[in-house]
C-alpha cells in the first residue's frame, strides 16, 4: 500500500522529467558506503537530535545498508503505458485469486469475523485487499527494506523528501519493535506484509490482533487482518452503502464533471441534474463522484460513494478501488454459494 504511486495518469514528458533527474544524480551519489556520505551523516544527526537516536546505531545500520540498482530501475520506469479498466481488471478478477479468497476466509474466519465485530470491516473487504495486495501472502516482496528505503531516500531525486520520510519512520519501527533493521523485507517501495503497509502506516495503524502483544504483518495473519481492518476504520469506514454503484449516461453534460480526482467533490443531486441516472435508492444529497471506466469497447460508468474514497486511502487510484470491490463481491458471492452445497 503505497499512496500517490499511480502512474496511470503520467504524461510522456512528465515520464522524461522523472528519468532526466534519476540520471542527473550528485556525484556524491555512488554506489558505496552510504554511513559515508555527507547527506547521509546530516540525516543522521538529525535524527539524533530529533529522535534521541544513537548516532553509532545509526552509522552501523547506514553501513549495512546497500544501494539497489534494481530498485531505481523499477521505480523510475512508469508502466509502458496507462492501464485502461478492462486490461487493470483482468490482472485481479480472475477464478483463481477468488477461490484463493474463499479459501483464505475459511482458513481464518475467527479472526475476519473478529474483525468484523470490532472495526466494522466486512471479511470480503479485508480478504480482496490482501488478495488484490500479496495474492493472500504469495507474493511478501523479497527487498529488505532497510535498502529500498535508503537507496530512495539518498538516490532518487524525484521522491527523496517522501522517502526520507519513511526511512525514519521505519527506523522508529524497528527501535519500538526491538527488530533487527535488516531483517524485514517487502516490496521495492518498501511496502511490507500481508497488507503492504508502508512504514508509517505500520506505526500507525498496525495492530496486534492476536494478543501476543507483537504487531506482525509479515507472518501472522491475523494481526495482518486486523491491521487492514484497523486502517479502514481509522479511515472513516461505514459499511452502511455500497462503495459504488454503476451508472448509466442520458446526458453527455455530466462527462464535463467525470474523472475530476478521487475526492468526493459533488452531489448525487448534482449528477443528476447534469444526465447521470443513479439508482433511486442514492439520496441526492449525497457526497460522491463519477468515473469513467474504459471497456475494449466503449465505457461504463461508476459512482463512487463514501467507503470507495476509503478504499482510495489505502491505494489513492479509482482503479485499483474499483477492483477491489468488484473482488470482494466475487469472493462473497463464492463464499455464500459454497457454504449453501
Amino acid at each position: 500500500m503505497l499512496p500517490a504511486m499511480d502512474w496511470s495518469g503520467t504524461r510522456p514528458l512528465a515520464c522524461v522529467a522523472i528519468l532526466v533527474a534519476v540520471l542527473m544524480l550528485p556525484a556524491e551519489s555512488g554506489w558505496g558506503d552510504y554511513s559515508s556520505r555527507s547527506d547521509v551523516i546530516d540525516y543522521v544527526d538529525a535524527l539524533v537530535a530529533d529522535h534521541a537516536f544513537v548516532k553509532e546505531w545509526l552509522l552501523d545500520v547506514f553501513e549495512g545498508a546497500e544501494q539497489s540498482d534494481e530498485v531505481i530501475r523499477k521505480i523510475s520506469k512508469p508502466a509502458e503505458k496507462a492501464l485502461a479498466w478492462h486490461e487493470y481488471r483482468k490482472i485481479f478478477l480472475t477464478e483463481s485469486r477468488i477461490d484463493a479468497g474463499v479459501e483464505f476466509w475459511n482458513a481464518h474466519r475467527d479472526a475476519l469475523d473478529a474483525a468484523r465485530r470490532r472495526f466494522g470491516v466486512p471479511p470480503e473487504m479485508i480478504t480482496a485487499i490482501i488478495g488484490v495486495e500479496t495474492f493472500y501472502g504469495r507474493y511478501l516482496g523479497s527487498h529488505r527494506v532497510i535498502d529500498s528505503l535508503a537507496t530512495l531516500a539518498f538516490d532518487y531525486p524525484p521522491r527523496s523528501a517522501f522517502f526520507k520520510g519513511e526511512l525514519t519512520e521505519f527506523l522508529l519501527l524497528v527501535r519500538e519493535e526491538g527488530k533487527d533493521p535488516f531483517e524485514p523485507v517487502g516490496s521495492y517501495a518498501g511496502a511490507m506484509g500481508y497488507g503492504q503497509f508502508i512504514s508509517s502506516s505500520y506505526r500507525n495503524y498496525a495492530v496486534d490482533f492476536d494478543g501476543d502483544e507483537l504487531r506482525d504483518i509479515w507472518t501472522n495473519k491475523t494481526d495482518a487482518i486486523g491491521s487492514v481492518a484497523n486502517y479502514f476504520a481509522r479511515h472513516g469506514w461505514k459499511g452502511e452503502a455500497p462503495p459504488a454503484v454503476r451508472v448509466e449516461i442520458r446526458d453527455s453534460r455530466v462527462l464535463e464533471l467525470a474523472d475530476a480526482g478521487l475526492e468526493l467533490a459533488r452531489t448525487v443531486g448534482e449528477l443528476r441534474e447534469r444526465g447521470a441516472v443513479v439508482p433511486n435508492d442514492v439520496g441526492n444529497e449525497e457526497k460522491a463522484a463519477l468515473f469513467t471506466m474504459e471497456l475494449a469497447e466503449g465505457s461504463e460508468y461508476w459512482l463512487a460513494r463514501h467507503d470507495f474514497y476509503v478504499i482510495t486511502r489505502y491505494n489513492r487510484s479509482a482503479l485499483y478501488a474499483l477492483a477491489v470491490v468488484q473482488l470482494s463481491d466475487a469472493i462473497r458471492s463464492a463464499y455464500e454459494e459454497a457454504r449453501h452445497e
